[in-house]
């Protein structure tokens, strides 16, 4: 029973409709579509991602203002190499995945973590940051957030936080990056648009990918950028990448226009809200007051700290809840500062059937018990 974070329901991905699209995009394939195409990516996607990102997203961008990429990463690597040079700052909330931290630092950029708090990034907090590493705030060319469902804490970011990074950025000239990496799945009614949908005055960069809406192995991204960078964006897309396979490409055209992707995001969406309220109810069930969980608004895990545990590490619990056939994933690591004084842990659920959930997390607290037991011998 494995709550890894960030892997999708796989098993029940529409695999016989994904063949058909594949076959549609061979069948029309003649000698262009199988060399080399476009840098910025296959018209017909660019077009779908529009008017994705307009109903889902309410981000209204032409379709020229879109590349597709090899996935997500691949916009934020090629985004830093257009922005970013050595001795410049970005900045990153924290927490915050490692693998950003490995990214923005291989520019040779200062790499500079701001706080998160239950409205998200603390703006008013980055100048103060920055100053404390020896930096000037004027040197800030990228700072990069998750306002949708932040990594990994789950929060959503306010709309007056949205609003005060934005003016910071435009005052500063700094680039926005939205990393908008569980785009399609939000459990509330209330659903707050896109950043990069607010008035930004080209600040903001939005980079998404069908990952986790669809599966990993598909490795197309995008990212809808302001129009001054699409060409330098291009540019350095053209000499790293040339291009992201293009039969793929026009397949998922395919699958998007024939409306089954929308069927797909709409039993997605029930099915994943279930396997949410289970491990909710059975996280409550089995813990009590002795647990805190944030970011279940939206995306596909929860964070999960135990409270009220003396003298228990999280290395212990993992050991125990392993030897119990049961995965779990320390979130300590994410934070640079300030990390979490008692057991968290980044819990998904995606994956799961609803009665997997219930045994691995009556499972786990039995771990739980355990390593609470050793501690107190201790």
């Amino acid at each position: 029973m494995d709550f890894r974070h960030g892997t999708p329901a796989l098993s029940d991905f529409p695999v016989a409709r994904w063949r058909q699209s594949l076959h549609e995009a061979y069948g029309r394939a003649d000698a262009a579509a199988l060399g080399y195409g476009a840098a910025e990516g296959a018209a017909s996607l660019r077009g779908e991602i529009a008017a994705l990102v307009r109903q889902s997203r309410a981000l209204d961008a032409s379709a020229d203002r879109i590349v597709v990429t090899a996935g997500a990463t691949q916009a934020l690597d090629i985004l830093v190499r257009t922005l970013v040079r050595p001795g410049d700052v970005v900045v990153i909330e924290d927490p915050s995945h490692t693998v950003l931290r490995q990214v923005f630092g291989c520019s040779g950029a200062v790499v500079v973590p701001v706080p998160v708090d239950g409205e998200g990034l603390r703006v008013a907090d980055i100048d103060a940051c920055v100053r404390a590493q020896g930096r000037d705030p004027g040197q800030v060319r990228l700072v990069y957030v998750t306002p949708s469902h932040q990594f990994p804490t789950g929060v959503i970011m306010s709309g007056g936080r949205r609003r005060s990074l934005l003016a910071w950025a435009f005052e500063r000239g700094a680039t926005v990056l939205e990393d908008d990496y569980h785009n399609e799945f939000t459990f509330t009614e209330e659903r707050l648009p896109a950043l990069a949908a607010e008035r930004h005055r080209d600040t903001v960069v939005y980079v998404g990918s069908f990952s986790k809406t669809l599966f990993p192995a598909l490795r197309i991204g995008y990212a809808v950028l302001p129009p001054h960078l699409v060409q330098p964006f291009l540019g350095i897309k053209w000499i790293t990448d040339r291009l992201t396979p293009t039969v793929a490409q026009e397949a998922l055209a395919d699958f998007i226009s024939a409306g089954a992707y929308a069927r797909h995001i709409s039993r997605m969406t029930r099915l994943y809200r279930q396997r949410r309220r289970q491990l909710l109810v059975s996280l409550y069930e089995h813990f009590g007051a002795g647990v805190r969980i944030s970011g279940e608004a939206a995306g596909l895990h929860v964070l999960l700290a135990l409270t009220g545990l003396r003298g228990v590490s999280e290395e212990a619990i993992v050991r125990l809840a392993a030897g119990r056939g049961v995965r779990v994933y320390p979130a300590s690591g994410y934070f640079v500062q300030d990390p979490p004084a008692e057991p968290t842990f980044l819990m998904g659920y995606a994956a799961l059937p609803v009665s997997r959930i219930t045994e691995g997390v009556a499972l786990l607290a039995d771990a739980v018990r355990a390593a609470g037991a050793a501690g107190a011998v201790r």
